[in-house]
């Protein structure tokens, strides 16, 4: 309920003033025509002359007041109703044209108003073509990206998300943290992507990374955008499937093996007692067995090759993860992943091509780093890349001796935490089917370890990126200020805002009654978001009074089964991110979602259509919702007042039509609108709700 001060508003002021000094100049002429009465005695005509003089004064005043509110301070209420409503929109329709003493402004504010329509469809036409085409572009390149399969984040230098498509939707499905605006680090751990996103190259040149997700654990590509503002590309992949498969099938070879090995001993120790048997007619029983040992052997290890047959084709097409990797490409990556540290890899030779997972080699690579640094006390490597027959072999080369087998059996057995499964080093060498050693060079004076990975049949250094053609595209948000910035100073375009409202069981919040119905939408960049709504049900834990739902149309049947308030305000919370919240009638709003023990803090900053349409005009009746919905010529679908979401979405749509007055005042900052707002706080208003 709106707040009530002493005061009233200026335009009941004034009638109350009028109404006064009216019925002050009655009484006063009143006495004044007694006390002459009294005196002169004067009789007949005399008499009604006198009385009717001393009643000029107050009929005076109260005649030239009833004509100036309807020749002036009506027709200029209207004036301003409709002048509000033109800067709102300049198409709105016109209920009020000037009437009084302002009729003559009628053709003036007509012609006023066509010129502006007029220039407004002359732009619209002359931009007519260029935007046909860019909405023609615009749609087919959203229409190819939501039919993508991959998942697919936009980011701006500030990691705000200025894109996501379908299939990005589907795999963060109720993750609170998706959404236009809001940050990248609400979706998926920072620390893992700060590194490799501040040290991208800005000629489109891709990075690679695991990112653990919840249970999770996404393969990321990053790109940087060229000749952007610093704008990243994702894609995502979740390869935890893949990696639980891959390893699962590389852990039943091995175990297999020594299963193979115990056969295979079998089946050798059985051939040669047979032979030795052969001949000895005494000993055919002998035969015999070792002939059914040899049988059975022999089937037991073809059940096994077979499996094995199965495992390795398995491999074969999990084999895919390993892509072409250009090998200074490798050795750049490598060299960013130590950040700050003394170790440096200088790549020397020949770069190739070769094959490989780069997340997992990258991690694996970071994991030998200290070991070799330490064994060979040097700051500087080298990298190099040498050609086998169908293998690459990838080296690491310092000055000093190799390294023990010791040390590298340790190494093989670490675990490696960064990377899904935790798996050993030697898990990922097999995934490569690789291996590692160290061995001396020829001058005696270097010594290096050597991988050998997969070759690839491609040859030559990457073709060089041509620049891209000129297409251009109009992500506001990558305009908006640093989110680091101070709140109170950002523009009011460029706030994300959340507009709610609350259904409650009744009107006494402080007495019992509480919310049943939660809805909101949100605003980015002055934009209202289409899709982007919460519409929460909440459990009262008590009965819906019959007079409440004759009014929202919320029966305990809709509320049964849904989550309560405890449970419903921490979704609430997330939705609201780091936005500011804009509610009519805000203070009733905010007791609602504010209980006692709701341990849930809404801290942010809020704005109030209510208070604002107040102190933008305050000599006019009426800041309730309905009223204001007229006035700016607002529509609410059917059946969707009184109903949270219905109305949220109104009062964000009310939002964006008090904008371009407020900055019509110099009202352009967050910190003046909540200071015009309070101006508003102990004025009175009897229809706001």
């Amino acid at each position: 309920m709106a707040k009530r001060g002493s005061r009233l508003p200026r335009r009941q002021r004034l009638i109350g003033l009028w109404l006064l000094l009216s019925g002050i100049s009655f009484f006063g002429g009143a006495v004044f025509a007694l006390w002459l009465d009294s005196l002169a005695g004067l009789e007949g005509m005399a008499r009604l002359l006198l009385w009717l003089g001393c009643f000029s004064g107050g009929g005076t005043i109260f005649l030239v007041g009833l004509l100036l509110e309807r020749q002036l301070f009506t027709p200029l209420r209207h004036l301003q109703v409709q002048l509000a409503r033109l800067v709102a929109n300049p198409d709105a329709r016109q209920d009020y044209p000037p009437e009084g003493w302002l009729r003559g402004l009628g053709p003036d504010l007509m012609r006023v108003r066509e010129a502006w329509r007029a220039d407004r469809e002359r732009l619209a036409t002359a931009h007519t073509e260029g935007a046909r085409s860019a909405a023609r572009i615009r749609q087919e390149l959203e229409t190819l990206l939501q039919v993508l399969d991959t998942p697919l984040l936009l980011c701006d230098h500030h990691r705000r998300v200025l894109l996501f498509n379908q299939a990005a939707e589907t795999l963060f499905a109720d993750h609170p943290g998706l959404g236009l605006g809001k940050r990248l680090d609400t979706l998926l751990p920072i620390s893992s992507l700060q590194e490799a996103l501040s040290q991208l190259p800005d000629d489109g040149a891709a990075r690679e990374i695991l990112v653990p997700c919840n249970e999770r654990w996404l393969h990321v590509i990053l790109r940087r955008v060229p000749d952007s503002n610093h704008e990243t590309l994702l894609t995502l992949t979740d390869t935890t499937a893949a990696w639980t498969s891959e390893m699962g099938a590389r852990a039943d070879i091995a175990e297999m093996l020594p299963v193979l090995r115990r056969h295979s001993a079998s089946l050798t120790s059985a051939a040669d007692a047979l032979v030795g048997v052969r001949d000895d007619a005494a000993a055919g029983e002998l035969g015999q067995r070792l002939e059914a040992v040899i049988d059975e052997e022999s089937r037991a290890l073809a059940a096994q090759l077979e499996r094995m047959g199965r495992l390795m084709e398995d491999m074969h097409r999990e084999g895919e993860r390993l892509v072409p990797l250009w090998s200074n490409d490798l050795w750049s990556a490598l060299n960013e992943r130590q950040d700050n540290a003394s170790l440096h890899i200088t790549p020397i030779g020949m770069p190739a091509w070769l094959k490989g997972d780069a997340p997992a080699l990258l991690v694996l690579l970071d994991s030998l780093l200290p070991r070799l640094s330490s064994h060979c006390g040097q700051a500087e490597l080298e990298g190099e890349v040498c050609l086998g027959n169908r293998r690459v072999y990838l080296d690491l080369i310092w000055r000093g001796r190799p390294l023990g087998e010791k040390v590298l059996d340790e190494w093989r057995a670490e675990r490696l935490d960064a990377l899904p499964l935790a798996p050993r080093v030697s898990d990922v060498l097999r995934q490569h089917t690789s291996d590692a050693w160290s061995l001396a060079d020829e001058d005696g004076e270097h010594a290096r370890v050597r991988l050998p990975l997969p070759a690839t049949e491609r040859v030559g250094a990457p073709h060089p990126r041509t620049p891209p053609r000129p297409e251009f595209h109009d992500f506001g948000i990558a305009e908006m200020p640093s989110p680091d910035a101070e709140l109170a100073a950002r523009p009011l375009r460029t706030l994300e805002i959340v507009s709610f409202d609350t259904e409650t069981t009744g009107l006494e919040l402080r007495r019992g009654d509480t919310v049943v119905s939660i809805g909101a939408c949100r605003i980015v960049n002055a934009r209202l978001l289409a899709s982007d709504t919460l519409d929460l049900k909440v459990d009262p834990e008590r009965p819906i009074p019959p007079a409440s739902t004759a009014i929202h149309g919320i029966t305990d049947d809709d509320v049964s089964g849904a989550p309560p308030l405890n449970v419903a305000l921490p979704r609430f919370r997330d939705y609201i991110g780091e936005a500011v919240i804009l509610a009519h009638n805000a203070a009733f709003d905010l007791l609602a979602i504010q209980p006692p023990g709701g341990n849930v803090d809404f801290d942010m900053p809020v704005l109030d259509t209510l208070l604002l349409s107040r102190a933008l005009d305050d000599s006019l009746d009426g800041h309730d919702l309905d009223s204001l919905a007229d006035r700016y010529d607002l529509s609410f679908p059917p059946g969707t007042r009184h109903t949270a979401l219905g109305d949220a979405r109104v009062t964000a749509e009310l939002w964006l039509s008090l904008l371009p007055r407020l900055e019509a005042r110099g009202i352009e900052t967050l910190e003046q609108a909540l200071a015009l707002q309070a101006s508003a706080l102990d004025k009175e208003d009897a229809f706001a709700s």
